[in-house]
């Protein structure tokens, strides 16, 4: 079904278009564009509260910017929809994060205008900092814009490119949208001072009526300009009684503004752009603006809530008619809960995901044993090696995509010196409608090089509570990695029972054919062997647990009797848990037909995650047909 659009974005099909519209058009352009986003959203899901809120500035940096020949990054992404509805895509946009659509971030092979490829977050001012380098190295004098949020802007990446910005004399405008909210409420001392300084009435009051006596004088020349560039200072720091932030890292900070009213920023854009060198513009907006129950509500359920009723705001959720197996994450939350009310030794760790990971749990029933260290994933792992060293046991809480941006860490900060970190990954193998940015596909290659980690996978919930019980008495690092969404286990609070390092399990007894699996993905083979049935096909099936130390009694019981094989594995197949029983195999001096079902070398695009299980033959009927494909190689010979 088409949402259609309202009169004026009906006739939008790119910022050319918008700038036919006079000033005095914009705010219905606005009104217009948030209506958009809220009946699409509501009607087919999707990010919503980010995208609302930069409604205005969307708007205005479309109709200012010369795109997109000048360069617009968005970080992360989920308040790029509006940009995506502005730039041509309209008419597309009931297709976002479905299988086959247009991607839910900026992508730049999906459009011209997007400037940038986002989706882990704090990257924007390094890239448009590249962007603005390049530029000024050719002479042409493109406008280059960074969208960053408040909450991107805890990562560490944004302050070492800010650091660089201010000294790299680029034409680079930052602009710093605050809402305070991430996806969770945000967290830290860069949360405070960014409090201080849009609440300070008086600064706010003083500085507005300074810089219009100071505008006076700016035609005396650049003397003048220097003077007044140290008494806007000094009033920023005698008024906030301290430093800029921001200037102390020679950026010019302009601000704060109202984020919702599009025709002042678009006069401070036009402005901005005759200011050169690196700069930041300080935006306050409302996450969820427009819409009252997302203003009003849980900002954190808004921030994706689903498909809902727009006019009531309640949230569609389908009522199961028989007891459900809970999401992994859950399970996590709930037994580090009564894993730490066993042991005071444990510590819960998440960079800026406590609801994504469930962390949050812990961080209500334990608030001074469960940290969100905000989006600074090298710090969470860091900071967990350094709990580690006082005679603690860390969970460190990353999803699997975000944890490659902690590899060094994971390495030379836990591995190396061998400490008792347990390093759990959510989201790994397909993250579904989120797409290639978000996929967990490497983390078994990239892990299970390093020497002192084990790499487990659960393949039910009972086994993720026994694999965290079994960490703790295991004295280094310890990685558990498990899926997004639903297991199999509706009774799932099964009591402790340990699991010996690196032992695996026989799930079916069977002939000719065995089936290796790793994590959850073991359901669906266990699905294949009963549909195989009827066909007269009786494969084995081992749920192997670990990648590293794999199961060696168990491979050699599996290599000694059959001399088919497959592995599956929800992790991509150059380096992962296949190549591992390969190596392991060759090592042994085996001889085998190894068939490997997993993620292939390639990027594999957005949709729901059996979509994409079955696109690359991993799914319960490929799982099957490998099965099949073996037994018919075996009948003619």
């Amino acid at each position: 079904m088409l949402i259609k659009p309202g009169e004026l974005l009906a006739q939008i099909d790119s910022p050319e278009d918008l700038k036919k519209f006079p000033k005095e058009k914009l705010v219905q352009i606005c009104d217009e564009l948030r209506n958009f986003i809220v009946d699409n959203v509501s009607v087919y899901g999707g990010h919503f509260g980010a995208s609302l809120g930069v409604v205005e500035l969307t708007v205005a940096l479309h109709y200012v910017l010369n795109t997109p020949e000048d360069q617009l990054v968005w970080d992360v992404g989920h308040q790029a929809y509006g940009h995506k509805i502005l730039t041509g895509r309209r008419d597309q946009f009931h297709t976002n994060r479905f299988f086959g659509g247009i991607s839910g971030f900026p992508k730049r092979k999906e459009s011209k205008y997007d400037a940038f490829g986002v989706g882990h977050s704090s990257t924007s001012i390094s890239a448009a900092l590249g962007m603005a380098v390049a530029s000024k190295y050719k002479g042409s004098g493109i406008q280059n814009v960074a969208v960053i949020g408040d909450g991107s802007m805890t990562g560490g990446m944004a302050f070492e490119a800010m650091n660089h910005a201010g000294v790299s004399d680029s034409n680079i405008l930052i602009i710093l949208n605050d809402n305070c909210m991430a996806i969770d409420p945000n967290v830290g001392a860069l949360k405070d001072y960014l409090t201080d300084i849009t609440t300070s009435h008086t600064y706010n009051k003083v500085k507005d009526e300074v810089w219009k006596l100071l505008g006076k004088f700016s035609k005396f020349g650049s003397s003048a300009q220097e003077v007044i560039s140290k008494v806007e200072g000094a009033i920023k720091s005698a008024i906030l009684h301290q430093s800029n932030l921001f200037e102390s890292l020679n950026l010019r900070y302009f601000g704060p503004v109202d984020g919702h009213d599009v025709h002042h920023l678009v006069e401070v854009l036009n402005d901005l752009k005759d200011i050169p060198g690196p700069k930041i513009l300080h935006c306050v907006t409302v996450k969820g603006k427009g819409y009252e129950p997302a203003e009003k509500g849980n900002q954190t359920t808004w921030h994706a809530p689903g498909t809902f009723d727009k006019v009531s705001g309640e949230i569609f959720k389908k009522t199961p008619s028989k007891p459900q197996a809970p999401k992994y994450q859950d399970v996590f939350g709930h037994t580090l809960v009564e894993l730490a009310e066993q042991d005071e030794r444990i510590m819960g760790i998440t960079p800026a995901m406590p609801s994504g990971s469930s962390l949050n749990i812990m961080m209500e029933a334990m608030p001074d044993r469960a940290f969100d260290v905000g989006i600074a994933e090298q710090h969470a792992v860091t900071f967990s090696a350094g709990l580690a060293t006082q005679g603690l046991k860390p969970f460190c809480n990353i999803y699997s995509t975000f944890m490659q941006r902690a590899y060094d860490q994971v390495v030379h900060d836990v591995c190396l010196q061998n400490l008792p970190v347990v390093l759990c990954l959510d989201r790994a193998g397909f993250a579904g409608a989120d797409g290639p940015t978000h996929h967990g596909a490497y983390d078994i290659a990239y892990f299970r090089c390093v020497p002192n980690l084990v790499v487990a996978a659960p393949m039910n919930e009972q086994e993720l509570r026994n694999m965290m019980y079994s960490s703790l008495s295991h004295e280094g690092p310890y990685s558990i990695r498990y899926p997004r969404g639903k297991g199999v286990m509706p009774e799932w609070r099964t009591p402790f029972e340990q699991i010996p390092l690196g032992q695996g399990r026989i799930v079916k007894e069977g002939e000719e054919v065995a089936i290796l699996t790793i994590g959850h993905i073991g359901n669906y083979a266990v699905e294949s062997c009963k549909n195989l049935e009827a066909e007269g096909l009786n494969p084995a099936h081992y749920d192997m647990r670990f990648v590293k130390p794999l199961d060696e009694e168990l491979l050699h019981e599996v290599f000694g009797k059959f001399k088919k094989v497959i592995t599956v594995e929800d992790g991509c197949l150059m380096g992962g848990f296949g190549s591992a029983v390969l190596e392991w195999m060759m090592d042994h001096g085996y001889q085998a037909q190894v068939k490997r079902l997993g993620i292939p070398d390639e990027i594999i695009e957005h949709g729901e995650q059996i979509e994409l299980q079955k696109v690359c033959g991993f799914d319960p009927e490929g799982i099957a047909n490998a099965v099949r494909s073996l037994s018919e190689v075996e009948k003619v010979s």
